[in-house]
């Protein structure tokens, strides 16, 4: 006995394959994305520890 719920339910297997891989582009893209923002964040906390190291050298050499 096949139910006409069944039969509805019936999905061609490449729509699957199709949304599966827009969803596993999206998926990377998005971790992608988060990953470069981390290394920015790392790299821009280096500058600014950089920037006030060298602001206190050159005050220390200018004035002691």
């Amino acid at each position: 006995m096949h139910s006409e719920l069944e039969a509805s339910r019936a999905r061609p297997p490449i729509l699957k394959r199709v949304f599966a891989a827009a969803v596993l582009v999206v998926a990377i893209a998005l971790a992608l994305k988060v990953a470069i923002g981390l290394v920015m964040a790392v790299f821009w906390t280096v500058v600014a520890i950089a920037v006030v190291i060298a602001i206190l050298w050159a005050l220390k050499t200018l004035l002691w």
